[in-house]
């Protein structure tokens, strides 16, 4: 690999929005739906997604798999982080059939719309399901719960702001109240997750905790701004200000891996992210993170992924840009 550059020190200001930035959140599906008690939907398993449940009017019931029920009221919302079978209810014991025996038409291929239930009381929710894009956030959703919920501040905050836009157009139904509509939701995925990230002890550990340090933090976001880049430990200590020693030595305490192995793995992390595009060939990826041999990229690949980066691309290709719709089709 080419002799790394080195980069003037730059502090890393916000950790929380630099994790996040660095992962990627893609909306996958978005559903408003209009309920009438008594009313029940049960969603099935969907590894890999990140469901989301937003109340608008009304009330409903959740209950996943091997979790107590919660009562979700108008403004609160719930995430299911690990895509785990789950049921919203307008009352305990009500029917919920599986979502796909329930007509949902289809208004574009990611956004659906559900009427159902009996004549009662209406409730209405904004609900769906994101993936996180890069394959360093299993790291950060394996460590979210079962089931998040936010309830509303009595002091008011950006969450609750979101929300009352989403209502908004959720009541009124303009014109282009879809396109609002998924924006504003991933607009509440991320202000959930931030929150979580903020307030939970349990997040701030490893790579995620380590970027709030004020020298480590500045190498780990080099790092993933610039995966291509050969970096050094003597290239990534000039960035953090810090002599070579004790930059390795602190690195490896708060991350809890030597320095070039977390590059390493990083490297290959987004290089997973470019090969599931389908369109670069393995050799074209090898030269873009700087390995002068496919071979020793194909090796390094190998051994951090555990699987071929030929069989990767393969996969992205045969899978082609019908993610999105063929997971609409299947709830």
């Amino acid at each position: 690999m080419e002799a790394a550059l080195s980069f003037p020190p730059f502090p890393v200001t916000d950790p929380v929005g630099e994790a996040l930035h660095a992962l990627r959140m893609d909306g996958v599906f978005y559903g408003r739906s209009e309920l009438g008690a008594p009313w029940g939907i049960t969603l099935p398993a969907t590894p890999g997604c990140l469901w989301f449940h937003v109340v608008t009017s009304g009330g409903c019931r959740l209950a996943v798999d091997g979790q107590d029920e919660i009562v979700l009221r108008p403004g609160e919302l719930a995430l299911v982080p690990h895509g785990t079978g789950h049921a919203l209810r307008s009352a305990p014991g009500a029917f919920a059939p599986d979502i796909r025996a329930i007509p949902h038409p289809m208004l574009d291929d990611r956004y659906a719309l559900l009427r159902h239930g009996g004549d009662g009381p209406l409730t209405r929710m904004v609900c769906g399901a994101v993936r996180f894009g890069h394959p360093a956030a299993g790291e950060l959703v394996d460590r979210l719960p079962a089931l998040l919920r936010f309830e509303p501040s009595p002091a008011g905050d950006r969450l609750q702001d979101t929300f009352r836009l989403m209502a908004a157009e959720v009541e009124d139904g303009r014109p282009g109240s879809e396109a609002v509509i998924t924006r504003l939701a991933d607009v509440l995925v991320i202000q959930a997750v931030r929150g979580w990230l903020e307030r939970d002890e349990g997040a701030r550990t490893g790579w995620l905790g380590a970027l709030a340090d004020d020298r480590i933090g500045r190498a780990l976001a080099a790092v993933h701004r610039e995966p291509h880049r050969a970096w050094t430990v003597v290239a990534l200590a000039e960035t953090a200000a810090m002599s070579r020693s004790a930059f390795s030595a602190r690195f490896t305490e708060l991350v809890g891996e030597p320095v070039m192995a977390y590059v390493t793995r990083w490297r290959m992390h987004a290089a997973v992210d470019v090969l599931s595009g389908g369109d670069v060939t393995v050799a074209e990826v090898a030269r873009r993170f700087g390995y002068r041999s496919q071979a020793a990229f194909a090796r390094a690949f190998l051994r951090v992924v555990g699987e071929p980066a030929g069989q990767v691309r393969r996969r992205a290709a045969g899978r082609g840009p019908a993610g999105i719709g063929a997971f609409a089709d299947a709830i």
